[in-house]
């Protein structure tokens, strides 16, 4: 039986129960056998600005994935230049896993709306199934999104998901203000952050 593996990315500065509950809820309704979990080293879209370098938010990464066999941290996009593309992410790993496997490249509504802006999204539509994951407050236009992109309606998976409202920028501004972020982000997480005075 062919291998089904997702890929999710993100900055992660700092990961979260949202970023977690999304994962696992793609996991589990994809049947996956494994989650890459993918830091970034930067954003193309997003500031170089960032509280954690990427060496922390990877650390940070494998501390929140630890008690998740399913889930795999992943520094691939730390072994490449910044910024960070996902075509050349899905791309490699299309390169070093067997042909059968199945790709499933996993990301919010938000970052579904914006993938016009990505480079080269017709062809991270080619490389991987699009799994795609509802967020508060986000509608999609499914019509619109198809006819910029073609062929990705029917390599789309939309799942409901929990929809978590927690956000690292929020959680940044926390920190920096002393407010508490436990129960927001693993207590593993919390403590490093603590341990290296991140976002204070």
């Amino acid at each position: 039986m062919p291998q089904r593996i997702g890929v999710y990315g993100g900055s992660f500065d700092p990961i979260h129960f949202g970023h977690l509950a999304i994962v696992e809820e793609a996991r589990w309704a994809l049947d996956l056998d494994e989650v890459l979990v993918v830091p970034a080293a930067q954003q193309p879209l997003k500031s170089s600005k960032v509280g954690a370098s990427a060496t922390q938010r990877l650390a940070m990464v494998q501390l929140a994935c630890a008690n998740n066999s399913r889930l795999r941290p992943s520094d691939i996009e730390l072994r490449r230049p910044p910024p960070s593309y996902t075509v050349d992410t899905l791309a490699e790993l299309r390169g070093s896993l067997p042909t059968t496997t199945e790709l499933y490249f996993i990301l919010g509504a938000d970052a579904l709306r914006d993938l016009k802006r990505w480079r080269e999204p017709q062809r991270i539509v080619g490389l991987a199934r699009i799994a795609v994951l509802a967020r508060p407050g986000v509608t999609l236009d499914l019509a619109a999104l198809e006819t910029e992109l073609p062929g990705l309606y029917k390599k789309l998976t939309q799942i409901d998901g929990p929809l978590l409202d927690i956000s690292s920028t929020i959680l940044r501004t926390r920190i920096a203000a002393g407010q508490p972020i436990r129960y927001q982000t693993p207590d593993a997480v919390c403590a490093y952050i603590a341990e290296q005075q991140l976002y204070v």
